[in-house]
């Protein structure tokens, strides 16, 4: 066992693990629980805000699953990858003033809360509960296996007990800290990647002899790893320009990213956060996904990609360092895992529990049922990613275009658009999840373009042609 690594590592945990406690003593106290423990009282500031999205988004599919794509296909997968650069300011400017004002008016605390007062449908809510269900499952199964992955590689125990006890640390103090203890500690755990990040990138030029000297070692072995079609030429102008829609325009569809724009206390704050998120998430997504491709001279022949990050870290680094660099990914992966499991947990226990079986249950079953729900979920996980791919990150990008076709047009048009109504709202999500899964299960990049692109097209005239067409239908609802 790597001790020297893991030592640093387990004092970065303890940290969060502190932060995490001492949220909780706030959550113990508080007369809005519910606000409190989903939300943080909306009381973010701008840093808080942009690294708590900045490490919400870099998850163990950017710090695990990234690199491990990117030493396969080459400098392509970074062009691709830096598409993501423009998520924060596009979330924040889209969704904006207006988002926090609408659900603050409507007393929002989920993404699902907005659309069941925007749309005043039970079989809205139900849906869209039931969709961030599904596929978030899929993306915490990958953080889940991410996590595990790096502690495997890092003090060289088996996957299954790297697993456990990653999925010990994480629901301990998500349990106890709520979102609140979710914001706090991102900004610690986007510190760390962003200085991480760096110095890893730095060490690893360095061990290979400096950049030209890595890419000539690139071009020897195939041309392709520094063009940007990628190692087998499949990176084709078409696939990369989609998949800004899966990385950039889409991810305003994202309830983890969404809920984050409901959470700020004032305009400024949230001004600040779409400067410092840009500038973070740029560099970190560059970072990673450089080392990556760099990683491939240095350690030839890695068979499982997600293994790429913490093997060069301690090729490169001394154990020490090591050890406090890999708590970049860590708290990354963490950060992720957290706020997926209140994401869902909140699906499930304010979208579907106290609005269709409990309105009114009391403060402390809604408390309790919240806290054994969140714990309960994190189990299943921890059973789904017992069987792990070789690449997670096609775990988290399906998770993501499924999402994205569900919720960007009952969001965006919903919140922009007065003429959209519930069964436009139906009919677009209903239209973009089908359409996605048949694509991306039967006709994987339909003309050259990636499986989310269709199905967020053809759900937007859903969504219009729809709203248009039952107008009348609502007006006399209404009367």
């Amino acid at each position: 066992m790597n001790w020297q690594a893991l030592v640093p590592l387990i004092g970065v945990i303890l940290i969060i693990f502190g932060t995490g406690v001492w949220a909780g003593k706030y959550i113990k106290s508080s007369n809005t629980f519910m606000q409190d423990y989903f939300l943080g009282g909306r009381s973010l500031g701008g840093f808080v805000l942009a690294m708590t999205m900045t490490a919400t988004y870099g998850s163990a599919s950017s710090f695990i699953g990234g690199p491990g794509t990117a030493y396969t296909e080459g400098l392509g997968w970074v062009l691709l990858a830096m598409t993501q650069v423009s998520t924060g300011y596009f979330v924040l400017m889209v969704l904006g003033k207006k988002f926090a004002i609408v659900t603050r008016k409507y007393n929002a605390l989920t993404m699902v809360d907005f659309l069941k007062e925007r749309y005043k449908s039970k079989w809205v809510v139900l849906i869209s509960a039931f969709s961030i269900i599904i596929f978030l499952f899929s993306a915490m199964a990958a953080q889940w296996i991410g996590g595990a992955r790096l502690i495997e590689s890092l003090i060289g125990i088996p996957y299954t007990t790297a697993l456990f006890i990653f999925a010990v640390l994480v629901l301990i103090y998500v349990v106890i800290g709520g979102f609140r203890a979710v914001a706090l500690t991102d900004s610690i755990q986007g510190s760390i990647m962003f200085v991480g990040t760096l110095v890893l990138l730095i060490a690893t030029i360095i061990a290979g002899g400096g950049i030209s000297n890595i890419v000539s070692d690139l071009s020897a072995e195939n041309p392709n790893l520094i063009t940007p079609y990628g190692a087998e030429g499949t990176l084709t102008p078409a696939f990369v320009s989609s998949f800004w829609i899966l990385v950039g325009v889409g991810v305003v569809a994202l309830p983890q990213i969404t809920v984050r724009a409901m959470s700020y206390k004032d305009s400024r704050s949230m001004h600040r956060a779409i400067i410092i998120g840009t500038i973070v998430v740029g560099v970190i997504m560059l970072n990673m996904h450089l080392i990556g491709v760099f990683a491939r001279p240095i350690l030839p022949g890695i068979e499982v990609g997600d293994k790429v990050m913490p093997l060069i870290a301690l090729e490169v680094l001394p154990n020490w360092l090591a050890g406090i660099v890999l708590a970049a990914p860590m708290a990354a992966i963490m950060s992720t895992v957290d706020s997926l499991l209140l994401l869902v947990s909140s699906s499930i226990v304010k979208d579907v529990y106290l609005n269709y079986v409990e309105p009114k249950a009391s403060h402390q079953r809604v408390k309790g049922l919240s806290i054994g729900v969140t714990a309960v979920l994190g189990v299943i996980v921890f059973l789904m990613a017992l069987n792990p791919p070789d690449l997670i990150i096609w775990l988290n990008l399906f998770a993501f275009g499924g999402l994205e076709a569900a919720f960007i047009w009952p969001i965006v048009m919903g919140l922009y658009w007065q003429k959209g109504n519930k069964y436009g709202a139906l009919a677009s999500m209903i239209t973009g999840v089908g359409l996605y899964i048949l694509s991306d299960s039967f006709f994987p990049q339909p003309f050259g373009l990636h499986s989310v692109v269709m199905p967020v097209v053809v759900s937007f005239f859903a969504y219009v042609f729809v709203s248009l067409g039952t107008q009348e239908k609502v007006v006399g609802q209404k009367t």
